[in-house]
């Protein structure tokens, strides 16, 4: 059984903790080392889902015992086959282009850049290169994200017109936030400190806009099948003024015959109500929910007719990152659809269309003129 040489750029984004945990438990994975990218602003202190916290919290728990300072000089002295990638969206391209010329194959957490433009830049170098990059979306390892899906392309909901999705909690480094993959929740930390995290810095790719309402253009243009036309976006900072990124972001989002809302949020202790996906069609609707902590899929049909659906367990072998990618590499079958690079391109317009409406102040088309000269 081939083992593959696995290692890491990037610890700005606190799922680190979870995918390198995800990678640890495939028994064909051997960690190699990893490195971290340098911040445009050191940070203040360490504390859980810093980023010196994540580097000790990995290297501890995966037994990685190799740390280089500069991960071009990784890259030049070990071997990979894959690099997971959790840096500032910011830096993505960057990596993504250095371990494409390696030959390396990479993992890039959600969300895919912060712009189209590194979106392409970071396809380009792997099309040219011949590697391989998957774009990791907890929302794909998500059983009830698929039996809405299932629902949806089975007609049960009729013809989608409608979709709305809400993320969101009190911030990355929030009161009480509480990540995948550790025990811990966050420290209490000042404005100070938080600001001088990449997540509050609109430069390195920080904001809510980028950090959530990605999930809802990735899951709109799942379930609906088609690109989007247009979006208008608006974002603001409402609570975090010690930063420059957006605390608060929302879009709606234009398809040839549907729209969505999708909403992402740093100042949420609560949602009050299911973040979604909830689906509207022209035959009833679909709420991907959960009812005493069980997960289900709800469908309702109007006046009291109401059927709950429990999910269907993942493939075995393609249920998380990990074996998604392993199984790729090794039988050549395509990735699921949500994790493949050029579908990712698409959700990047959806995205990058609602970021420049809020700049503008204008409704902006999906085909950019990165779009238009790709």
């Amino acid at each position: 059984m081939k083992k593959y040489r696995v290692g890491i750029i990037g610890f700005a984004h606190m799922h680190i903790n979870n995918v390198a945990g995800i990678y640890g438990e495939h028994p064909q994975v051997e960690f190699v080392a990893c490195s971290d990218t340098v911040p445009a602003i050191p940070e203040l202190r360490e504390a859980p889902y810093t980023r010196t916290w994540n580097i000790k919290n990995v290297m501890k728990n995966q037994g990685i015992t190799k740390f280089y300072d500069d991960y071009n000089e990784m890259l030049d002295k070990e071997k990979f086959d894959i690099i997971i990638c959790c840096s500032e969206n910011a830096k993505h391209p960057d990596i993504v282009e250095a371990c494409a010329k390696s030959g390396v194959n990479v993992c890039v957490e959600k969300p895919m850049a912060m712009s189209y433009e590194h979106a392409w830049r970071m396809v380009r170098a792997c099309q040219l290169n011949g590697t391989t990059m998957m774009i990791n979306w907890p929302l794909t390892w998500s059983p009830t994200a698929h039996k809405a899906k299932t629902h949806i392309d089975e007609g049960v909901i009729g013809r989608v017109l409608q979709m709305k999705w809400r993320a969101g909690h009190t911030g990355p480094l929030g009161p009480g936030a509480a990540h995948a993959g550790v025990s811990e929740t966050a420290d209490s930390m000042s404005g100070a400190e938080r600001s001088a995290t990449w997540w509050h810095q609109s430069s390195a790719g920080g904001g809510a806009m980028l950090d959530f309402c990605c999930y809802g253009a990735m899951v709109s243009r799942w379930y609906i099948g088609e690109q989007a036309i247009s979006a208008v976006g608006m974002k603001a900072n409402l609570d975090s003024q010690w930063g420059d990124a957006d605390d608060n972001g929302a879009m709606i989002v234009r398809f040839p015959n549907a729209m969505c809302m999708l909403e992402g949020t740093w100042t949420t202790w609560d949602h009050g109500i299911p973040g979604g996906p909830i689906v509207y069609g022209t035959k009833g609707t679909l709420v991907v929910d959960s009812i005493n902590g069980k997960p289900v899929v709800r469908l309702e049909k109007g006046h009291g007719q109401r059927t709950i659906y429990e999910p269907d367990p993942l493939l075995e072998n393609r249920h998380q990152a990990s074996w998604e990618f392993i199984h790729h590499l090794e039988t050549g079958k395509p990735l699921h659809p949500t994790v493949e690079m050029t579908f990712n391109l698409e959700v990047m317009a959806i995205l990058d269309a609602g970021v420049r409406s809020a700049k503008s102040g204008k409704m902006e088309t999906v085909n950019s003129v990165h779009w238009q000269n790709q």
